[in-house]
């Protein structure tokens, strides 16, 4: 799942007493770049920041007057329902007890390289199209029919949200225009030269009864429908909190008193790193955030390894085990490029995690179905005589000291041929690497091995082929000053210089101040080249 960062801190935290805005979004690192950097300046209007190429106006920067960013909110926004069709030809479906004729029966054609075209006949219903049934199968559907309800299908004006937020002044200006993004829903972070500093999760969401959705729901009658939608005013938010920031990282958006179902992907521990960071800092300045954006602290695995370290028979080990286990003891939890410990810790908890599900789960994982990462961590730290350590294949009856002895020598084993292979280092295991666009097999375009830390559940969430994908920090004020930085160039063309001429910056966690152009600066010599639209 794609993630992010950003946040707000407010002028009375910051040493220049301006707000602060910072934001990461996470996505699959690309070359050319999935963003297009630019600045867009008519009457009325002067806005600076990054867009998807060919899309209008700017999704992440700011004008003169606010700074905004943004992160998934990983809400849940859609749900399936299994439908009863009378026949194959689709056209009834058992609905409060009488066959009810669907809305409409749409043939879909997929044309096929070097093969027949594909034809699917898709039946529509109240609840939306009927994804699955026998004549176009997935690998859990088996035969059933399954429609979906999905807020994307409702119509929306996203890009007229985003052109608000261009030409915004304000707070309630920022508010009236996100007010009309409807999915996926995103979290909003606001900044303002007034001072003020804001954060909405926004979206249109489904109001659930509770656990409503988690599984896939019959449709026979009307109890498993959605009953209305959350109101807008009360989407979680918060506006100059006395705290002095706001933030978010994609983990849950409202404390367990919130009075709506919320179900979805969020993670955790990112979000605990950054507010702690936030909370102990004073005088606030640009370098502060940059450095937090790089912040390689693994707060996941500080949680984790002194309860594995706790169940780790030692007495066990031999002598290149017990080393090993001496690495990961005296670990610090940074993700930094050139240590050995967490490459072991990555192994030991996936092994461990292998250990855990592989028996009573293997059915799922062979259509790639897994538990988060989180989901192992946590139900050992509530309970650590958990069931599903047992091995149901052995007559034994495996513990947690078993199973995280067992997975650690497991560790060890693939710990010794990475050395012996030279990766196994963060970095060189980790093997940050921006492919091309078009795929992983044009190497020639990529830029692999990148020395980058960080890694899932890192502040720097940099991965293999995934993470920050801009990095932008806005100090805001009269002027706007801002500082960005993202893994590639602003040219598509391989044989230019500008292709990927801000990587290594990137990778060395380095910046650079944003050229805010102004009529002045329109013959100044650090123009490479302008291209004039003329009238005929």
């Amino acid at each position: 799942a794609n993630g992010s960062n950003n946040w707000a801190v407010s002028g009375s935290r910051t040493k220049s007493g301006r707000p602060i805005l910072a934001n990461d979004p996470h996505l699959e690192l690309t070359l050319p770049s999935v963003w297009f950097e630019m600045q867009l300046t008519a009457p009325g209007l002067n806005v600076y920041g990054v867009s998807f190429p060919g899309c209008p106006g700017i999704t992440i920067g700011f004008n003169d007057h606010i700074a905004w960013g943004v992160t998934n909110a990983g809400r849940d926004v859609r749900d399936y329902f299994e439908v009863q069709f009378k026949d194959r030809t689709k056209t009834s479906y058992w609905f409060n007890n009488s066959w009810k004729k669907v809305d409409s029966l749409k043939i879909e054609s997929f044309q096929v390289k070097g093969g027949a075209t594909l034809y699917d006949t898709v039946a529509y219903i109240d609840q939306g199209p009927v994804m699955y049934d026998q004549d176009f199968e997935s690998r859990i559907s088996r035969g059933k029919a399954y429609a979906v309800r999905w807020i994307a299908h409702e119509p929306s004006n996203e890009m007229r949200a985003f052109l608000m937020l261009n030409h915004a002044k304000n707070y309630d200006e920022y508010l009236a225009a996100i007010k009309l993004f409807v999915c996926p829903a995103q979290n909003f972070a606001f900044a303002s030269v007034g001072g003020d500093i804001a954060l909405w999760q926004q979206g249109k969401f489904p109001a659930r009864w509770q656990q409503q959705g988690v599984y896939i729901m019959p449709y026979v009658d009307n109890r498993y429908t959605w009953q209305g939608y959350i109101p807008q005013a009360e989407n979680p938010h918060m506006l100059n909190p006395t705290r002095g920031y706001v933030s978010s990282a994609n983990q849950r958006s409202a404390a367990a008193d919130y009075p709506y179902f919320i179900p979805g992907d969020y993670d955790l521990y990112r979000g605990i790193r950054i507010n702690k960071q936030l909370e102990g800092m004073r005088s606030v300045t640009v370098e502060d955030m940059m450095k937090l954006q790089n912040d390689n602290y693994n707060t996941m695995a500080a949680t984790a390894m002194p309860l594995m370290l706790k169940h780790l028979q030692k007495s066990s080990l031999s002598g290149i085990e017990s080393a090993y286990a001496d690495t990961v003891s005296a670990w610090n939890y940074f993700s930094d490029p050139k240590m050995v410990a967490p490459t072991v810790f990555k192994i030991w908890y996936d092994s461990l995690e292998t250990f855990v599900w592989h028996d009573e789960l293997r059915p799922l994982h062979a259509i790639g179905f897994n538990p988060h990462e989180k989901t192992l961590i946590e139900a050992l730290l509530r309970d650590t005589s958990f069931p599903y350590i047992d091995d149901i294949n052995t007559k034994n009856k495996e513990t947690l000291t078993m199973a995280v002895t067992a997975s650690f020598k497991s560790a060890v084993t693939a710990m010794q041929q990475l050395a012996a292979k030279q990766y196994a280092t963060w970095g060189a295991y980790k093997n940050t690497t921006i492919y091309h666009l078009l795929g992983q097999d044009l190497t020639a375009f990529a830029r692999r091995g990148l020395p980058i830390g960080g890694g899932a559940h890192v502040v720097n969430a940099t991965q293999h082929n995934h993470g920050p994908s801009w990095k932008m920090v806005v100090e805001v004020g009269s002027p706007m000053q801002a500082w960005v930085i993202y893994p590639g160039g602003q040219s598509g063309n391989p044989g230019s210089k500008y292709y990927d001429n801000f990587v290594n910056d990137y990778a060395a966690g380095r910046y650079y101040k944003a050229w805010i152009m102004t009529d002045s600066d329109k013959n100044d010599k650090r123009i490479i080249s302008t291209l004039s639209f003329n009238k005929k």
